[in-house]
């Protein structure tokens, strides 16, 4: 009996961590999302996010109620419906950046199955030149492109940041040399606070701007 019982709390603390790896169901937006998102949770290839660090960014985006959020490589869309996914809470958009043709029509089209296409303005194009042309401001930024130009796109959305935004970009743990520039570029910023998640097995850098230059 004993050891049924054991077995009867592991699989519970395994269930509760689960769901935990789910936001709350709350409307029907919510129930959409959430079952595209199990459904397709073991189809995601081509360089997206792993679902805990789709969690990851979900998180941040709500408890700091972001609003206006730029993505710089979509691949086919798994990081963009978590983070327009957070948006829909906050009452936010997503701006979402792919150079590949194929990838962008598959992100598209993995939007309005998710049912979040209302949340996310999808550019087709190079994210070099586009980056640097996008107007306004923003409090959230995930970057997950080339890695060798991880600093240059930090560079080009400095000034765009509001104060308490958050600028975050995937693969930190790697240290390869693109990251490596980027995270020594950032962390050596008196007015960002910058760390990496431990939760990630990747890494994600969250770099928080504290005050304006």
């Amino acid at each position: 009996m004993k050891i049924k019982f054991l077995l009867f709390v592991a699989l519970g603390v395994i269930g509760v961590g689960v769901r935990a790896q789910y936001p709350e169901v709350e409307n029907e937006l919510d129930k959409k999302v959430k079952t595209f998102i199990v459904d397709n949770a073991h189809s995601w290839r081509d360089m997206n996010v792993p679902l805990s660090d789709g969690k990851i960014l979900y998180d941040i985006i709500v408890k700091n109620n972001y609003k206006s959020a730029v993505e710089i490589g979509t691949s086919t869309g798994h990081s963009a419906i978590w983070i327009a996914w957070a948006l829909s809470k906050t009452g936010g958009k997503l701006t979402t950046i792919e150079i590949d043709k194929n990838r962008y029509l598959q992100a598209r089209a993995n939007f309005k199955k998710a049912g979040v296409s209302d949340f996310i303005d999808a550019r087709l194009g190079d994210a070099h030149e586009l980056v640097p042309q996008l107007p306004g401001e923003y409090d959230f930024v995930f970057c997950d492109a080339d890695r060798y130009w991880f600093k240059n796109y930090f560079i080009a959305m400095d000034p765009k940041m509001k104060r308490g935004g958050c600028y975050t970009a995937h693969n930190a743990a790697q240290r390869s040399r693109g990251i490596r520039e980027f995270l020594e570029y950032v962390e050596s910023l008196n007015n960002y606070e910058t760390s990496i998640t431990k939760d990630s097995r990747a890494g994600i850098s969250m770099s928080y701007k504290t005050w304006e230059k």
